[in-house]
């Protein structure tokens, strides 16, 4: 096959993919109270890396990824996030914001609330290690300053979707007082080494604290990515996942999207009269 033949093949893979999240969010509203991580792979194939070794395959995708993450901060783009818990089926608390995101000229993040409802949830608050969940976990770049601090491990090559790509198991090599690491797996696109998703959560988990505190669970979430201008860009994530805490077992569904991704000169320029 030429390289002509493996660049159109490329583009519909993207578009498939593309397709693949839509649907995905439109099922979401059926799905179990379980995170599926394995929805959409196919087959997982223990055989090793072509070409190269599994070391030399993390060091060259976490060079992509930081090349991803810096090409983000050049881009604004809406976040719509949903929050929900269930009794059964029944939603019977909800929190939803829609904000949009831009970055200043040292890469600092900012949000600009355009939606805001009172939050009705149960069971549950949203706490500052939540919001860090959506805006860093669920939207995770595996960098190469980040793949330091944890232990990969490759599984293997996985079919997801309509694209190849090498899976690895991630956990972080030394958990530090007061910060929060990724742990679960990612899946890396075989041609542009760059995250097209992951599956995990947030850890640790604080299961005992002082009387009168309460406890932090993080649920596990599925995140995937779009196809955006020659990068992979955070996309769509949702969690389906029933937290246990001493009292009670709380099921919570979120949904958070990113989209509208604009270059942030081309957005200004649209912007002028």
């Amino acid at each position: 096959m030429g390289s002509h033949d493996r660049k159109a093949q490329r583009v519909r893979a993207r578009a498939g993919f593309a397709a693949a999240l839509v649907v995905l969010s439109v099922l979401v509203a059926g799905a179990r109270a379980q995170t599926d991580c394995a929805e959409g792979n196919g087959i997982l194939d223990m055989t090793p890396p072509k070409n190269m070794t599994a070391e030399e395959l993390i060091q060259k995708f976490a060079a992509e990824e930081t090349k991803v993450k810096e090409a983000r901060t050049h881009y604004t783009y809406t976040q719509d996030v949903m929050v929900q818990t269930l009794d059964g089926q029944r939603v019977d608390g909800q929190f939803h914001e829609i904000a949009t995101v831009s970055y200043d000229s040292k890469g600092k993040r900012a949000e600009n609330v355009t939606f805001a409802e009172q939050s009705t949830l149960r069971g549950i608050s949203l706490s500052q290690q939540d919001m860090e969940d959506i805006h860093v976990f669920m939207q995770w770049m595996l960098t190469t300053e980040e793949v330091a601090q944890y232990k990969l491990t490759y599984a293997g090559q996985q079919h997801v979707d309509d694209l190849d790509t090498y899976v690895f198991h991630v956990e972080a090599k030394k958990e530090e007082k007061g910060k929060r690491y990724f742990q679960g797996r990612v899946w890396v696109d075989n041609r542009d080494f760059q995250i097209v998703k992951l599956c995990g959560k947030s850890v640790p988990d604080v299961i005992q604290k002082k009387k009168g505190q309460s406890m932090d669970i993080r649920p596990m979430f599925v995140a995937y990515r779009k196809f955006v201008d020659g990068m992979w860009f955070p996309a769509y994530a949702k969690v389906d996942d029933t937290l246990h805490f001493q009292v009670q077992a709380v099921h919570v569904r979120e949904i958070v999207k990113l989209t509208g991704y604009k270059r942030a000169g081309a957005a200004a320029a649209a912007a002028k009269p």
